[in-house]
């Protein structure tokens, strides 16, 4: 039920006016239709594999080498006035148990792998809550999931794509063993794992409403990524 021509049947059978309205339009990523399309082909959640990011007015892409380097052209972002936040996959262990030394804390509860070194600061000070990370000033310094990143709250973006889902030839091989999160674990046996997670990245790749930093632990998968982003780190672009 609840079909365009259904719809338009009903409304003729009483005579009502029955005007259609398209909702064609959306407002993440600035807009850029091209830009969504680029992320779900990408993550083979569309046919036609991945391909060459060419970019347009409304976002940018840019691929980073090392978390560290993402990080601290986000901080150059922030300089400019925008807002930045990071996330990743959900491929590190979560504990409400403090860190023995600083590390980068993962939004309310969590202490970080190898991928997130150097640490900075200890687990607990000047940190934000889960549900203000997205806009307490401090949730820069935490690095946010696939539950924390749900909305429109900053203008670039910063994604850690973790171990559990890598390129290999000629395609994407996710592993839900190096996943951490427990509603994998939950899933049944029959659950598309693979499309799950690459899910999780979709939604992470599109949380930023200027610009999306990229960045992957796997040496190939960065590869991969730079050979169809062009061009390096971009530090020109300033705020209009």
């Amino acid at each position: 039920m609840g079909t365009e021509a259904e719809i338009k049947a009903a409304a003729a059978r009483r005579d009502i006016p029955c005007h259609v309205v398209p909702l064609d339009s959306q407002f993440r990523c600035g807009g850029s239709d091209a830009y969504l399309r680029w992320v779900v082909r990408l993550l083979g959640l569309e046919p036609g594999g991945p391909v060459v990011w060419e970019p347009d007015d409304r976002m940018h892409l840019l691929v980073a080498d090392s978390p560290q380097e993402m990080e601290a052209l986000l901080q150059e972002r922030r300089a400019q006035g925008y807002g930045a936040r990071m996330s990743a996959g959900y491929c590190w262990r979560w504990s409400p148990e403090p860190a023995p030394v600083p590390r980068c804390r993962w939004t309310s509860s969590s202490v970080t792998g190898p991928a997130l070194e150097p640490a900075r600061r200890p687990l607990g000070v000047g940190c934000a809550p889960a549900a203000l990370w997205a806009t307490d000033p401090a949730g820069f310094g935490q690095v946010g999931c696939v539950y924390t990143a749900q909305g429109f709250e900053y203008d670039w973006s910063g994604v850690i794509i973790g171990p559990d889902l890598v390129w290999r030839g000629d395609r994407w091989v996710a592993d839900p063993a190096e996943s951490k999160d427990p509603v994998f674990r939950r899933s049944a046996a029959h659950t598309d794992v693979s499309r799950l997670i690459r899910n999780t990245y979709k939604v992470l790749l599109t949380r930023g409403m200027v610009g999306t930093v990229v960045y992957s632990t796997d040496a190939e998968t960065r590869a991969k990524l730079r050979a169809l982003v062009t061009g390096g780190l971009q530090r020109e672009v300033a705020r209009p």
